[in-house]
């Protein structure tokens, strides 16, 4: 019996990289769905409960995915009400990849050095990676500042994921690259989450910071989030400072991305959102 994944997506197109992986990750057919919403989930959802056996169930599953993590959580807890005793199906939520890319750079990150009582800053923490990273970084014992242009921003992301995971966050406002090296001042962790493209640090504000023990930087598309760095870094040492680059953690999140397929075809009632994502990416790292 083929394995069918449904990829559900918070945006007008579904990602063609989600798709690309769903069949590197274990499925024979992937059928994307664009501008999916609570409202309109239900139908979907039917069609993929209810029209197989309860032992052949195991080969349909769901992925929710768009560039809103926020409204990827909303939709899959819509996915979810529409299960019950005995029709259900196996869902992952990865939007924008905010759960792999995210434990994979916290999971490099603890192969690196001790993220229990440190100061980590999150920047350009508002994405779905962002989010993601600075909780990981939390339930790993850190002590978490999440930072934006806007402080109104930060907070509400810090308040989300405090509704959604039960972790407290710090929010600060860091407008430009000056404000981000202020920022990490007494900082041992840095992880760079910002939009592609966009240089969040200068060396000049990380390479004599005596403070910082690790770094992490999620962007691949030049200019880098932390300048000075490289996408390649795999636990690179550069000033004294442990630092992970885009590509370099970036083999880590395509295996977990694969990895995570491939489980949804296991049984039919798993669910993959941040914790079982980022518990498996610790086995794997």
């Amino acid at each position: 019996m083929k394995k069918l994944l449904f990829q559900f997506d918070t945006d007008q197109h579904p990602a063609v990289f989600d798709t690309v992986v769903a069949y590197d990750g274990g499925a024979d057919h992937v059928a994307g769905y664009g501008s999916v919403t609570p409202e309109n989930v239900g139908g979907l959802v039917d069609g993929a409960i209810f029209t197989r056996a309860p032992k052949d169930k195991k080969n349909t599953a769901i992925f929710i995915g768009g560039s809103n993590a926020l409204a990827g959580q909303a939709l899959l807890w819509a996915v979810q009400k529409h299960f019950f005793m005995g029709f259900q199906v196996s869902v992952m939520l990865d939007c924008n990849g905010c759960n792999t890319t995210a434990a994979a750079g916290v999971a490099k990150l603890a192969t690196s050095g001790v993220l229990a009582g440190k100061k980590a800053v999150v920047l350009g923490g508002t994405g779905p990676v962002g989010q993601r990273a600075a909780v990981m970084l939390a339930l790993e014992g850190a002590e978490v500042t999440l930072t934006s242009r806007q402080l109104s921003s930060a907070q509400a992301a810090c308040d989300a994921m405090q509704t959604r995971f039960g972790v407290s966050l710090k929010a600060q406002a860091a407008v430009d690259c000056d404000a981000r090296g202020e920022a990490i001042n007494q900082a041992q962790i840095v992880f760079a989450t910002g939009a592609a493209g966009v240089e969040l640090l200068k060396p000049e504000h990380w390479v004599n910071n005596t403070t910082i023990e690790m770094m992490a930087d999620a962007n691949a598309t030049p200019p880098l989030g932390i300048g000075g760095a490289d996408m390649m870094d795999k636990g690179t040492e550069r000033h004294g400072k442990i630092v992970w680059g885009a590509i370099g953690f970036g083999t880590l999140k395509l295996a977990l991305h694969r990895a995570c397929i491939a489980k949804l075809f296991e049984d039919n009632k798993q669910v993959f959102d941040a914790e079982a994502i980022f518990a498996l990416a610790k086995t794997m790292a």
